[in-house]
């Protein structure tokens, strides 16, 4: 780094400034503490009914049953507000994971850090793709211009010069680089003071949330209906209309499904957090709905396929021919010299491409000493790559009023175009430029030229007289692991699309070494020449893509789309941002990714590796699956509540259920529901399975025929052993007991029933988490506390059984776990359950 490169601030200097003056923030993340968590508790339908039922104990003189209500009112939000202030935690993390990053001089080196962090006077380093994140005065500017249209409504970029002009927050670099010394910070920079929009932006709640909301209203008002039902039933029986109300809010509580919320939420967070460990960023949740529904993949070759380090593989001049892969001489003969001479001379002076970083490489490792590398000229004037124009030109200055030196690489087809070479010899060097891409190499051609800069600058680069240097071949090698992930994709019924802007029969090359299924490769200027049919007929039949531009590569998401696709798309560069956005599951690469590609992403990779979105789907259809059978369970442990609510009354027997045991119960379902079934690794065959349709609903009717099935089960089990004991003369606490420890472990064990939607023993009890057999663990012991122990027994209203009455309970539960498999393995065969009939099939 130059001397007179500013060294920046000292971390003790910028951490006690951010201390003093705040973050770099102008608007805040909206979280929750302990108060607004404890007042939205409150509101909640569970605590409403059972601080009612508190106070209709207290109306009858039941001193005791009230404050053990009440006692569960605290146990029960203690665990809720914990599990909700773990998922703040992880969220909040996420928000900090997902901040925008800056690259600054701290200590004289740059490092980058989050955004927010930035203080006054820190000096940041622009480049090309990069939002501004701080108002600043101009140090060093490069060819730099901003798009200011965000501040100004301005669409066209400024130009920056290094003379007292400033950059603001918010902007975007669209050209150059430079180096920014920080003004204003957070709320005192322009957009600050501009205010808040963003927040005011609403974001659409998903299908899936959707679909749970549909739910849980149709449950609610379930529960309010059969609630005002049973308690005029009870009054009109019994004449006791608070004993009816008590009944009614017992009942309510049994079928409201307060669950939902939390357990989508949990799963949504600790989904991004597990993404996270896999190196995946999860920008918007919702996106971890839609993973597992992903049909085709489209991915960029370079850095995602490849290591994303390009080396120069072959050197081409006229006839010569140099393979450097073979070749084993420590010097580089003089031939070849010219054309690695203004290959770096065509790059960028601090290059960030990894041609043009290969290109730096090997002209240190064999012009290092030469006449050829011109480290004291001067770089006037660039003309940049386009999609019209796939070439760039560097003019440079050797001496002042001395001619300039014109270097040019590009598209070979660009090249030869610009040299206007005759038919044959344009033949003749497209014919080399196509050997060289079906050994799988990226071939790039160089010219040069002069230019009098008395004559001034050139519309376009086609005004120069250029003469052809030569070719240059590079190979960046395909990660090893890729191969066994595209075969894995496809065994998912995931097809891989490769779009790049490589040679067609490079990527063809490229492809077949990954074991992408070819077919026929189409280049960009074929697909500008299709019609929306033809388009979205080619997409459905190809796999690869080649010399596409960022317009076509967004073209191409909206065919997919169009042909039903579950389309995932990654991207890097600011061009790339339309078809990021486009996309169902945009994804950015976290490493060489632009701040605009990834603010269009809903995931970043922050290692970028293809291997990591094929574990981001496979997680993504855990979590799914998952939180399927969390919810089938939740329906399935309602219905014998709402069964033992009822069918005590209208057979005359003493009261089953009160408030106090529904209220146990919750603490039996929610970790289950929540923490259980989110813990599970889920089933080996999910990444041997088609995507599910779009169409496909969370819980169709089937599963909740099935969650009807298992909870009448266990409500009809339950029932006839509280009636039998009942007969037999046993003593109403002890039935009552009885009764309940029934259904607490048939509750239980349905979790085992619900872990995997296939039938068999193997499926209810292979892989049990650490978390299950800690839950189920726990529960047992409630159970024997509550029941078992004679000075807590009394206080639930029960009296601890004997030992051939517990027998009896684990025999009836135990028993329940036969008509679980046997349900199972008889819906398997119907149309009733189609996530099994798909398993069984494979």
């Amino acid at each position: 780094m130059p001397e007179e490169f500013p060294r920046g601030l000292s971390q003790a200097e910028a951490a006690a400034r951010l201390a003093a003056e705040g973050g770099n923030q102008w608007q805040q993340e909206a979280t929750r503490g302990w108060p607004v968590l404890l007042g939205q508790l409150l509101r909640e339908p569970m605590f409403v009914l059972l601080l009612a039922a508190g106070g209709l104990y207290l109306m009858m003189g039941d001193s005791r049953e009230a404050l053990i209500l009440l006692g569960f009112v605290v146990i029960i939000m203690s665990i809720t507000l914990l599990q909700e202030r773990r998922t703040e935690r992880v969220l909040e993390a996420l928000r900090d994971l997902s901040s925008p990053r800056a690259l600054v001089v701290r200590d004289g080196q740059p490092r980058r850090i989050p955004a927010p962090e930035l203080v006054r006077d820190d000096i940041l380093l622009l480049a090309e793709g990069d939002r501004v994140p701080a108002d600043g005065l101009l140090l060093q500017a490069h060819e730099l211009a901003c798009d200011e249209s965000m501040l100004s409504g301005e669409s066209v970029p400024v130009a920056k010069f290094a003379d007292g002009a400033c950059a603001y927050a918010g902007t975007l670099v669209v050209r150059g680089q430079g180096v920014l010394q920080v003004t204003a910070t957070g709320k005192h920079t322009e957009l600050g003071r501009i205010g808040q929009s963003l927040q005011a932006i609403e974001v659409s709640d998903s299908p899936l949330r959707q679909e749970m909301a549909r739910l849980t209203r149709r449950l609610t008002v379930l529960a309010g209906l059969l609630c005002l039902g049973l308690a005029l039933l009870h009054w009109w029986l019994s004449s006791g209309w608070l004993a009816g109300l008590l009944s009614g809010i017992t009942l309510a509580m049994g079928i409201l499904p307060q669950e939902f919320a939390v357990i989508l939420i949990v799963f949504m967070a600790l989904g991004a957090r597990r993404l996270a460990q896999h190196q995946v960023l999860t920008r918007q949740l919702n996106s971890i709905e839609t993973l597992g529904q992903t049909t085709v993949l489209c991915v960029d070759k370079t850095g995602t396929l490849t290591h994303n380090r390009m080396r120069v593989a072959a050197l081409q001049v006229a006839d010569g021919y140099l393979d450097v892969q073979a070749w084993q001489d420590q010097a580089l003969p003089e031939a070849y010299h010219e054309l690695l001479e203004y290959a770096v001379l065509a790059s960028e002076t601090v290059p960030q491409d990894p041609m043009e970083l290969a290109f730096q490489r090997f002209a240190d490792d064999f012009l290092s000493g030469t006449e050829h590398l011109h480290a004291d000229w001067a770089l006037v004037r660039e003309y940049e790559l386009s999609a019209q124009q796939l070439a760039m030109s560097h003019l440079w200055q050797a001496q002042p009023h001395e001619p300039l030196f014109v270097a040019c690489k590009g598209a070979p087809e660009a090249i030869v175009d610009l040299c206007h070479l005759g038919a044959e010899e344009q033949a003749k060097v497209l014919r080399q430029a196509a050997q060289m891409a079906e050994a799988g190499l990226r071939v790039l051609a160089v010219a040069k030229a002069r230019h009098q800069q008395a004559l001034g600058w050139p519309e376009c680069q086609h005004d120069f007289e250029f003469s052809l240097v030569g070719l240059i071949g590079l190979l960046d090698p395909l990660r090893d692991e890729v191969p066994a992930a595209i075969a894995e994709c496809q065994q998912a019924g995931i097809r891989v699309l490769m779009i790049t802007g490589d040679h067609p029969r490079t990527a063809r090359a490229i492809a077949q070494t990954a074991g992408i299924q070819t077919g026929e490769v189409h280049s960009g200027a074929e697909l500008a020449a299709m019609s929306a049919s033809q388009l979205a007929d080619c997409v459905a039949r190809s796999a690869v893509f080649a010399r596409v531009s960022p317009a076509q590569k967004l073209a191409i998401v909206e065919a997919l789309k169009g042909n039903g696709e579950v389309v995932a798309m990654t991207g890097d560069g600011v061009n790339d941002a339309p078809a990021l956005k486009a996309a169902h599951i945009g994804i950015a690469m976290g490493k060489r990714g632009t701040d605009v590609a990834r603010e269009a992403a809903a995931l970043i990779l922050l290692e970028d590796d293809f291997t990591a979105i094929v574990r981001a789907v496979a997680l993504g259809r855990r979590i799914f699956a998952n939180l399927r059978q969390a919810l089938i369970y939740t329906l399935a442990v309602h219905v014998p509540i709402i069964l033992l609510a009822l069918l005590p009354l209208l057979f005359g027997w003493p009261l089953l259920l009160a408030p106090m045991h529904i209220a146990f119960l919750e603490l039996v379902i929610d970790p289950a529901c929540s923490i259980v079934f989110e813990a599970e690794s889920g089933s080996r065959q999910l990444m041997k399975q088609r995507p599910r349709p779009l169409t496909e609903p969370l819980v169709s009717r089937a599963h909740v025929l099935m969650s009807l099935l298992q909870g009448a089960g266990v409500g009809l089990a339950v029932a006839v052993l509280y009636g039998y004991s009942l007969r037999q003369g046993v003593a109403v606490e002890v039935a009552r007991g009885m009764a309940f420890s029934t259904l607490v472990l048939s509750n239980a064990l349905l979790i085992f029933a619900c872990r995997s939607a296939q039938s068999g023993w193997r499926a209810m009890f292979g892989g049990l988490s650490r978390t299950s057999f800690w839950v189920l663990s726990v529960t047992l012991a409630g159970v024997l506390l509550v029941c078992g122990v004679p000075a807590v027994a009394p206080l639930f209203a029960f009296q601890p059984p004997s030992a051939l009455q517990w027998l009896l309970v684990v025999l009836v539960a135990l028993s329940l776990l036969g008509y679980f498999s046997l349900l199972k393995w008889l819906l398997a065969g119907t149309q009733l359950q189609p996530s099994v009939r798909a398993q069984s099939s494979r």
